[in-house]
Order: C-alpha cells, then sequence, then structure tokens
C-alpha cells in the first residue's frame, strides 16, 4: 500500500473508529465494536493490535470470535431431534421488549399468508416481517405497474413488469434472512382456494380487492376456522386517523363493508341479528372522494389500462366499473393496522375494539 492510500485509509479508520476509543479507557466493548476494530485495522493498513485506538483492544482471535458469534444468531439452529430451535435475534430486540419474549418465539414460528399485495397488502407484509413472524406466504397474480408507484410498497424504478410476489418476497428476506418466504403467483379464487390455504396458515390477511375472491375467501376461512382478518375499502380515502377495526358485522360507513355484510348474510349466513361474525376488517367511515378525470384521459376517451399484465381471465382495471383514486398513506395504514390484528391475536395481546 502507497503512502498515499495508507494515509487515506488511516482517515477513513479514524471517521469509522471515534467509537472505539472508549477501549483505552477500559470500559469494554460490545462484540459488533470488537469487530469493528478489524474493520479499522482494514482501513488503516495495520495490525489492529498496533493502531493507536485498537491498542488496549483484545486480540485478532477474540475479534474474530465475536464476529463468528455474531454470524451464528443468524443461522438457525437445531435440536437433537433436527428441528430448529429458536433463540431471540437482538434484530427484535426493540420488538420484544414490547411484545416479550414468549410472544417473539410465537410470533418466529408462526405462519401467515397475505392474499393481495397492493397498496394494503405489501404494506401488511412490511409489518408481519418487522414484527418477527417467521413464515410469510406472499400470494399475488399481478406485476408491478407504474401506476402502483404511489401507494404499493414494490412499486419503484427497475421493479415494473415484475411479479409483486417475488419482489416482496426479496424484500422480505432481506429483512429477516431467517425467515420463509413463500411467493405464489397466483389469483384467489373458488380454483384455488383449496391449494392457496393447503398448509392451515396461523393467519389470513386478506387485502383482496376483487369482489367475489374476497367474499369467497372470508367464507372459506369460517369454514376451514381459519383466523382472518379483513381490509375494506381504502380507496377514495384520505385521512388515515379514521381508520378503525371492528367485527365486520360492526362496521359502518364503509360502501365495500356494507356489501360484504349483506353478501355474508344472505349467502352464508353470517351476522345475522347483528351477532359477530368473528371477521376482524379495517375500515375507514370516511366519505369517499370520487375520481377526477385528468388531462391525457382525453386522448383515450376515457380511463386507459396500462398495467402490464391487464390482458387476463382473473382482475383487471378495464373490467372494473370505476377507478378510484388512492393515496399511499391511507392505504399503507390499512395494511399496517392488519399486521397489528395478526401479531396481537398471536401473541395474546388485547384488542379492546374486537373484545370488548
Amino acid at each position: 500500500m502507497s503512502d498515499v492510500d495508507q494515509e487515506g485509509g488511516a482517515q477513513r479508520a479514524e471517521s469509522l473508529g471515534e467509537g472505539c476509543h472508549h477501549h483505552s479507557e477500559g470500559s469494554g466493548c460490545s462484540r459488533e465494536a470488537l469487530v469493528a476494530c478489524d474493520r479499522h485495522a482494514e482501513f488503516a493498513g495495520e495490525d489492529a493490535a498496533q493502531t493507536p485506538w485498537g491498542s488496549a483492544c483484545p486480540s485478532a482471535q477474540a475479534r474474530a470470535e465475536a464476529m463468528a458469534e455474531i454470524i451464528a444468531e443468524q443461522m438457525p439452529t437445531r435440536d437433537a431431534n433436527g428441528k430448529p430451535t429458536w433463540k431471540l435475534h437482538r434484530r427484535w430486540d426493540r420488538a420484544a421488549r414490547l411484545f416479550g419474549e414468549e410472544a417473539m418465539e410465537r410470533l418466529a414460528h408462526a405462519s401467515v399468508t397475505i392474499m393481495g399485495l397492493g397498496g394494503v397488502g405489501s404494506f401488511a407484509a412490511e409489518g408481519l416481517i418487522r414484527a418477527g413472524v417467521g413464515r410469510l406466504v406472499l400470494v399475488d397474480f399481478d406485476d408491478v405497474c407504474v401506476t402502483n408507484v404511489n401507494r404499493q410498497l414494490h412499486a419503484m424504478k427497475g421493479a415494473y413488469s415484475k411479479p409483486k410476489c417475488d419482489l416482496m418476497a426479496e424484500r422480505m428476506r432481506r429483512i429477516n434472512p431467517a425467515a420463509e418466504i413463500v411467493p405464489v403467483k397466483a389469483f384467489y379464487n373458488q380454483d384455488t382456494s383449496e391449494a392457496l390455504l393447503a398448509d392451515e396458515p396461523d393467519f389470513v390477511v386478506d387485502a383482496i380487492d376483487n369482489f367475489t375472491a374476497k367474499l369467497h375467501l372470508l367464507a372459506r376461512c369460517l369454514e376451514l376456522g381459519l383466523p382472518v382478518v379483513s381490509s375494506m375499502g381504502a380507496a377514495g380515502k384520505m385521512d388515515p386517523t379514521q381508520i378503525k377495526i371492528a367485527d365486520i358485522s360492526d362496521t359502518y360507513g364503509d360502501p365495500m363493508a356494507r356489501s360484504m355484510r349483506k353478501l355474508l348474510r344472505q349467502k352464508h349466513g353470517l351476522g345475522r341479528n347483528q351477532e359477530a361474525t368473528g371477521i376482524p376488517a379495517v375500515f375507514s367511515p370516511e366519505a369517499r372522494t370520487p375520481p377526477q378525470e385528468l388531462s391525457y384521459d382525453a386522448a383515450s376517451n376515457g380511463f386507459l389500462c396500462v398495467c402490464p399484465s391487464r390482458a387476463n381471465d382473473f382482475h383487471s382495471c378495464d373490467s372494473r366499473n370505476l377507478i378510484d383514486g388512492s393515496a399511499g398513506f391511507v392505504t399503507s395504514v390499512f395494511g399496517m393496522v392488519a399486521s397489528s390484528v395478526v401479531v396481537r391475536r398471536l401473541t395474546g395481546h388485547p384488542i379492546p375494539e374486537l373484545d370488548g
């Protein structure tokens, strides 16, 4: 290494190594800081034990052992029968201090299926993976469209025309490398229901925006005894502070929820006489804001679908009667509230709006 390079490396090490001067003060050091000392030596081009800031640090062997311990914490361990065991990782430090360590273990062993990865479902997945849920099944048949950017977590430059489930799976694995993430490019309906629910998840998140599919999923989950939380209409809303949780039979001011209540009652006998259905719903009584016409609509004589997967037999913009506007700061909260219902139910924490 040249003198110039070594000097530059030392300067970079100094900028990185401010926090390690406390070694010389005899106050000890975390495993992460010990490993950082090796980084100082790497940048400075010297043995860490000889650097001014590392003179009181343990040996290189001790730092290597610290690094090995950090890596080992991220790898699953197994018991005598070969089954994975669980140990609290520091990535869950803040969550564990809120929910409790036993709750974190339950979450690590839980499996949640998310149906729909749009403006609501993508954020529900984010909330669940960051809460420590150990297995996520991500179901969506759609590819990312440029019109998803304002509200969907995976939609950004370089993602257009790629499967939403694959992009979200990649993101989830980067957040928690120890989690099992299963992307499924499929549309939920009567024909796919059995396969998509075959693994009997501990919880299902309904973030589907197709009415027929949504109704079938809720009824099927009740038939199978699968806990489910359902997102009602998030489009056409601007005020996230109005978002609420209630049994779907107790929702109000939400046109989608009203229609769902009616059909569940008529077709499945649920919610008669205002009886609870057992389906928690995330909804908003905020009055819907109608969509506005845009300057480029005139060129196509109205709304023009530009979705890469618009030619399908399941669900497309062209098949809808109306395309509502939406805001990411509303749909994201719907998703996060749904994830909070799942986490609190799985960990035994109360939900006053549902528990009475």
